[in-house]
Formats: structure tokens, sequence, C-alpha cells
């Protein structure tokens, strides 16, 4: 199964500590070296992203940033063998802001992403 994860943060993007980008890269290599890491990036503030809607029919473009009380900055895709594991994985990463920058605040969703193993075969 494969997991989405998305980290929002509720202070503006400032570059973490130092030691907090250690613990990310090492706990990103053991999530790679485990099989379970398939990708993962930094975002950059929505200021310099758009959000395309559909409302009544009509598309409309919004330039960012946008009004979420908590900014995406970062996401990260697994493939793990059950939501536990995909939830573990984000609570060691937050536990390494919790324990590396005092005072962070922030949350991960976790999202199941579609598989072939969730739709019937056709024909079947």
């Amino acid at each position: 199964m494969r997991y989405l994860t998305l980290l929002r943060a509720k202070q503006s993007a400032t570059p973490p500590p130092p030691e907090l980008m250690a613990a990310i890269m090492a706990l990103g290599e053991e999530a790679t070296r485990a099989g379970s890491l398939l990708d993962t990036s930094g975002l950059a503030p929505s200021a310099s992203g758009a959000r395309v809607s559909l409302t009544g029919g009509e598309l409309m473009t919004t330039d960012g940033p946008f009004a979420e009380a908590k900014e995406v900055i970062s996401y990260a895709i697994y493939e793990v063998r059950s939501k536990e594991e995909a939830v573990e994985w984000a609570s060691r990463f937050l536990r390494a802001h919790q324990d590396l920058w005092p005072g962070w605040e922030g949350e991960v969703d976790v999202l199941k992403l579609f598989g072939p193993e969730d739709f019937p075969a056709a024909g079947a």
C-alpha cells in the first residue's frame, strides 16, 4: 500500500535547525533502506503557487498565498504494509521536530493512495 504524507506547519516557512535537518536526513535514509520511502521533497510556500478550482461549471485560477492557517511544507510517499506503519513513520518525523525544534507546531496528514488492488479487475 502506498501512502502520501503531507506536513503542515503553523508558522511561516523558516529554515529548520541544522540538527533537525540531520535527523530528517537520517530518518529518510533509514526509511529508504527499509524500502518504505519512495519519494520526498520540501514544498515552496503557497505564495509561489496557484490553485485551480471548478465551481458552478466555471474554472478559476487563484494565485497563492492561500488562506489556510497551516502551510503545506513537504510531502513523502511511502510503500508500507499498513496504515499503522505509515503513521509510525509520520510520528517519528514529528518526534524529531518535537525534540529538535522547541515550540514548532504542525501536523502530518497520512493519506492512502489508490492502487490497482483497490479496484475490481475489468471483466471480473
